[in-house]
């Protein structure tokens, strides 16, 4: 174990080490806080995205860097995970051919190699990470929708998570706890949202109906979305 914890923080390496570090401290608050009902990877993501949206260089690089748009802490814990790993790769092929390179210049050559890497790898990351919110809808639009149950189950303690899709297509994964008059509800129940309060929104156990009529307009927007793509893309409606 001495001889592991020697290698990690050996000098030309200690940046990457500490870099991985921080990473992985990060992604286990992130993990802890989502499990609980609310992630703090959503904090600040507002503020951030009125900065980025404006025309000044430092916002458009952003923007170009951040291709997926990721949420900023998603967004810095790859990062590091990036810089780690081609940090740890570039000093390993440099002791394997015999060279010693000082941990200023690799750290310099791995963060210039990130930067693309992360461009093309918060793309693939934005289809799979849950999203809170997006600039096309805001949390009133989805009092009244009909929800699933994805971390719970819900009642009134903590809020556990509820995943939707908008009006526009895109899922989105938000805090919901059960209403004071319902019993608990579990993982993949349908729930109907019927208020938001400052800490989630609220749920109740969804309809039969009305889980029906929701099934049955998926169905009519999945056809349409087949048969008239160029149509739905401009009505997202459809």
């Amino acid at each position: 174990m001495s001889a592991v914890s020697d290698i990690l923080m050996a000098p030309d390496v200690r940046p990457f080490a500490v870099a991985a570090a921080i990473m992985a401290a990060l992604g286990a608050i992130e993990l802890l806080t989502t499990l609980v009902g609310f992630s703090i990877s959503g904090f600040g993501a507002d503020d951030v995205a009125v900065e980025t949206d404006s025309h000044d260089a430092l916002g458009g690089l952003f923007l170009w860097i951040n291709a997926g748009r990721l949420p900023l802490l998603i967004l810095i814990i790859l990062a590091l995970g990036v810089f780690s790993i081609e940090g740890f790769a570039l000093q390993g092929i440099a002791h394997g051919l015999g060279i010693t390179v000082p941990a200023w210049i690799a750290g310099i050559v791995a963060f210039a190699a990130m930067i693309p890497v992360i461009r093309t790898t918060s793309r693939g990351i934005s289809r799979i990470i849950p999203r809170d919110e997006t600039y096309a809808v805001s949390d009133a639009d989805f009092v009244g929708k009909v929800a699933t149950v994805s971390i719970g189950p819900l009642d009134q303690g903590l809020p556990g998570r509820v995943r939707l899709k908008d009006v526009f297509g895109n899922w989105h994964t938000v805090p919901a706890r059960a209403s004071t008059d319902s019993e608990a509800l579990p993982v993949g129940a349908s729930v109907l949202l019927v208020d938001r309060d400052a800490r989630s929104f609220i749920a109740i156990s969804a309809p039969a109906d009305l889980i029906a009529h929701q099934r049955s307009s998926d169905r009519v927007k999945t056809c349409g979305n087949l048969l008239y793509p160029s149509l739905s893309a401009s009505l997202p409606f459809l």
